[in-house]
């Protein structure tokens, strides 16, 4: 695993959406999802997106995509990926830290889905922080869930409640 801080965090910068869309429609859980790279291109291209890119010695090794006002107002992360050299490396903790800071200069809320199939994704937010607040059966394919997540990030701790039977 790599030191957080040898990661360089900036948002994304010529063909930086490119090369993001190209590691999306190689990764899960969006290849699950039948996510393809004109979709994976389409998303990273939404105008109402910010677009992270994480860097070391140069080299692209993840992104993270954010919707500023993506939950009732607060921002969503839409979508986070490490490069495949990079995985288990420290890129993602470094990015999602990252949009996390970010988040928090806008609001007191961060969300993001993790599909049910995705238990390594789901495991490691859990890590990080966050809380399954809610479940949406069925949402893109049948028979997964996606899992709403949330975190506060202004520096308290969460006082948002799981649903009855939502651990």
């Amino acid at each position: 695993m790599s030191d957080p801080a040898a990661f360089v965090i900036a948002e994304g910068r010529d063909d930086d959406a490119e090369w993001a869309a190209q590691v999306m429609a190689a990764s899960e859980p969006w290849t699950t999802l039948g996510r393809g790279l004109d979709q994976c291109r389409a998303a990273c291209a939404r105008p109402e997106m910010v677009l992270f890119i994480a860097r070391a010695g140069g080299e692209r090794c993840g992104f993270a995509l954010v919707n500023p006002r993506g939950v009732a107002g607060s921002p969503y992360l839409a979508a986070i990926a490490a490069a495949p050299d990079w995985r288990s490396r420290g890129a993602g903790a470094a990015l999602l830290s990252h949009c996390e800071r970010w988040a928090a200069g806008l609001s007191r809320h961060f969300f993001l889905c993790v599909s049910s199939f995705n238990t390594r994704a789901q495991q490691f937010y859990w890590r990080q922080g966050f809380r399954q607040v809610g479940v949406l059966a069925d949402y893109i394919i049948e028979g997964a869930s996606e899992r709403l997540m949330y975190k506060r990030v202004d520096g308290r701790p969460a006082t948002l409640a799981a649903a009855p039977g939502v651990h």
